[in-house]
């Protein structure tokens, strides 16, 4: 054979291993979701639900690091409507947030494609509705982005996955809800908990193996403890962190938050109960699903394992155990410690103190005074397009006001690269959570009272763990860091709906001067333009 010849067959060679390379490692991931009304009975009674491609709750994301997402949503409702994306960070790239500070509405009988990457990231999250009430009906789902097969993770590989999506539940529709919140009425306490959807569900494992459930609260009001009768909880994920490896017999998980245990399945051959039941409030309401053994022959049997007897002493206290594993990988190959968080000094301090005022004769729910409302253009597209009167920089205070509550569009401009020190503090007798879209943030120090700049001597400044979402106990504070790398506009939010819908929440405008690629990327030719920015062209 020629050295022509041979020439021709090493380049064949190379060429059908590449290919197969791309096909194996290809980083996009396609879909179209379309999103529709339908009936069903969660809680035993009819009503409407949210559907996407049918189904409810909504598809499965099972996405892998630094996959590219390509994702086109069919608005089939009568409202308009978005999704977000849970803990998805979109770095340099809020455009594709999907609340309405940063995008347009898709209008009914519409479409918009969701271009956005995974981009550095592993853990579990979720997506939901950002709009009006829509939550409240389901179109939300799990969202699981897995590690690259050349970044270790700091456990043997699981023999099974499973995602549960607990959360309150309301029998009554999401329209009526609204209505109940716009005439300046709470919606109330929730009729129920779901997980996945049902209020019976059974997880179906083998004896003698391991399996990471992963958990997150999707409702919209209440606080949940979960915990499975007989078997023990190893958490060793929070929201893409990964965490020392502690174990427990029940979780506190609060609304918008995520959490992944291992549990193996080292009981007798029988089922078990999954149990949940809500936190802090004067009813309990309570549901169950079935651990089933494969060689089990019996069902499961009572009495249900025990909530803690203690409320907010003991959540706190096991809030402050969860720690960052400082020497395992998350999605890069170097270690999640190599970042010295504690070693660097705030170039900002914001507190935040959350409020339920009566503002026109309604309830109203503001940060530091100030009630947010949305205004037609989103904000995102009010600073690209320099439309003006959308929103001022002034608008809200970095500080509690003692003045009178009132509404605006609130807007804090912060510095891009600023590393800030956020305390939430929470003067009211209810729970709060909070979660900052664009980031993960360091949850440094929980404490009941007044934060003082005493509060400092109890941080964590050596192992606490990243996540996007942090709870605030009543009369309490939670302090957070954040490092601005990512420009933006950024939804900071409370993630129990109701408050968030009647103005508890604000953007910060992670700013700066330049406009280049490298800091942020530039307008999807597809955006959707609405209000004033309908009068500019892409």
């Amino acid at each position: 054979m020629g050295s022509t010849s041979l020439i021709y067959l090493l380049c064949l060679a190379l060429a059908l291993v590449n290919v197969s390379l791309v096909k194996a490692e290809d980083p996009y991931k396609f879909y179209t979701w379309t999103v529709t009304y339908g009936t069903l009975s969660p809680l035993g009674v009819p009503q409407q639900v949210i559907l996407i491609n049918g189904q409810f709750p909504g598809p499965r994301l099972d996405l892998v690091t630094n996959d590219n997402v390509i994702l086109n949503l069919v608005n089939k409702l009568d409202e308009p409507f978005l999704l977000t994306w849970n803990g998805i960070k979109q770095r340099k790239n809020s455009w594709q947030d999907g609340v309405l500070g940063t995008n347009c509405p898709i209008p009914p009988n519409s479409n918009y494609t969701y271009k956005f990457q995974t981009k550095d990231q592993i853990g579990t999250y979720t997506y939901f509705p950002s709009t009006k009430m829509h939550k409240a009906s389901g179109g939300f789902g799990g969202l699981n982005v897995y590690h690259r097969s050349v970044i270790p993770i700091p456990y043997p590989n699981p023999d099974g996955d499973f995602t549960l999506l607990i959360g309150d539940w309301y029998k009554t529709s999401h329209k009526i809800l609204s209505q109940s919140l716009d005439s300046g009425k709470s919606i109330g306490f929730p009729d129920g908990l779901l997980i996945n959807g049902q209020v019976h569900s059974t997880f179906t494992g083998d004896q003698g193996k391991t399996y990471m459930f992963r958990i997150s609260n999707v409702g919209l009001s209440t606080s949940i403890n979960f915990r499975i009768q007989g078997h023990k909880l190893k958490l060793v994920e929070v929201e893409g962190s990964h965490t020392i490896q502690n174990v427990y017999d029940s979780l506190d998980v609060h609304v918008g938050q995520s959490v992944a245990v291992l549990v193996t399945l080292n009981q007798v051959p029988k089922d078990y109960y999954i149990v949940a039941s809500t936190r802090f409030t004067q009813t309990v309401l309570n549901t169950t699903a079935v651990l089933h053994y494969t060689n089990s022959h019996s069902p499961a049997l009572g009495p249900l394992p025990a909530p803690p007897v203690d409320k907010y002493d003991w959540s706190m206290k096991q809030a402050i155990t969860y720690r960052w594993n400082l020497t395992a990988n998350a999605a890069r190959p170097n270690p999640q410690g190599s970042f010295h968080y504690g070693n660097i000094t705030p170039t900002r301090r914001i507190n935040l103190a959350n409020s339920a005022p009566l503002i026109n004769g309604k309830l109203r729910y503001a940060v530091n005074s100030v009630s947010y409302v949305n205004p037609v253009t989103p904000l995102k597209l009010a600073d690209y397009f320099n439309i003006s009167g959308i929103f001022s920089d002034n608008s809200i205070q970095s500080n509690p006001s003692n003045g009178p509550a009132y509404i605006a569009t609130s807007v804090l401009k912060t510095s891009l690269h600023d590393f800030i020190e956020v305390v939430f503090q929470n003067n009211e007798n209810t729970m709060q959570s909070w979660h900052l879209d664009g980031y993960d943030f360091w949850v440094i120090g929980y404490g009941f009272g007044q934060w003082t700049d005493a509060s400092r001597n109890t941080y964590n400044l050596v192992d606490a763990l990243t996540r996007h979402t942090a709870q605030v106990y009543p009369n309490s504070w939670t302090t957070i860091l954040v490092s601005l790398d990512n420009q933006g506009m950024w939804n900071l939010r409370s993630a129990i709906w109701e408050r968030q819908y009647l103005g508890q929440q604000l953007y910060l405008r992670v700013w700066n001067a330049q406009r280049t690629a490298a800091n942020e990327y530039d307008i999807p030719s597809n955006a959707l333009l609405c209000g004033k920015a309908l009068e500019h062209h892409l």
